[in-house]
């Protein structure tokens, strides 16, 4: 543990969330938006389902730690959507029992804190010819379909209305671009830089329009040791410094 403190934003989830560090991934970007203002802790499980989410929630979000998150990201239910292997062995978890799980995970979050905020990310599409053009040998016949997923993501987001939970349509969000098969992904599945980009925006977009207090969109949380200094560059007059603590012209894209 080092301080100061900063309020803590946990993305918990499969694979999505595992590799968000990856090729200019959503979590990493979060982290360049948040630094000096909150810290972004990642606890993602590639190929996980509900199931193993459920078995291991007291673990990751045990309700007597002395500080609670005051934000989780929750990304859980691609691999619930995979149609089910014959031999019953596999990631597959039928509907009804994905609702009820994502209804568990939310109500164990919700009791963290009165000030643990939630936002829930729904199954985003895939592109189905390359995962059937690209499965490897190694795994048997991958049932990835966009009719399976939208199914998956209308359930987490009607759980999310009726229990008040924040929700991000990543299913509709990213097939709003013409190029999302070709640009979002990095093998159909899991998603490139492109991909990344969107999810922040959605995320953004909830965090700002959160009626939250305090409110956790990074424009409105202070930053750690931004009092002017002499130590500072100097300004080109000479007779004062510049204060560095909130630039962001290094930023590809300045966000919202």
């Amino acid at each position: 543990m080092v301080g100061p403190a900063r309020p803590q934003f946990v993305l918990f989830g499969s694979s999505i969330v595992q590799l968000s560090f990856s090729n200019g991934g959503w979590g990493a970007i979060l982290s360049d938006i948040y630094a000096r203002k909150a810290d972004i802790l990642l606890r993602g499980y590639y190929g996980w389902n509900s199931r193993r989410a459920l078995q291991v929630l007291d673990q990751v979000f045990p309700k007597d730690a002395p500080i609670q998150p005051s934000l989780v990201i929750v990304y859980v239910g691609g691999n619930d959507s995979m149609g089910p292997h014959p031999s019953g062995l596999g990631p597959h978890v039928p509907l009804p029992e994905y609702v009820e799980n994502m209804r568990r995970i939310a109500t164990h979050l919700k009791s963290l804190s009165c000030a643990t905020r939630i936002i829930f990310l729904s199954t985003p599409p895939v592109d189905e010819a390359r995962i059937n053009q690209g499965t490897s040998e190694i795994f048997s016949e991958l049932i990835r379909t966009n009719e399976l997923c939208q199914k998956y993501s209308d359930a987490c987001i009607n759980l999310c209305h009726e229990l008040g939970v924040k929700v991000v349509d990543l299913f509709t969000a990213i097939q709003k671009r013409d190029d999302w098969k070709n640009a979002c992904f990095t093998d159909g599945i899991h998603l490139s830089e492109e991909g990344s980009k969107i999810v922040v925006a959605e995320i953004l977009k909830v965090l700002k329009q959160a009626e939250w207090k305090p409110s956790l969109h990074w424009k409105s949380m202070p930053t750690e040791f931004s009092e002017d200094s002499p130590y500072d560059l100097v300004a080109a007059s000479g007779e004062r410094t510049l204060n560095p603590s909130d630039w962001t012209f290094h930023r590809e894209i300045q966000w919202d």
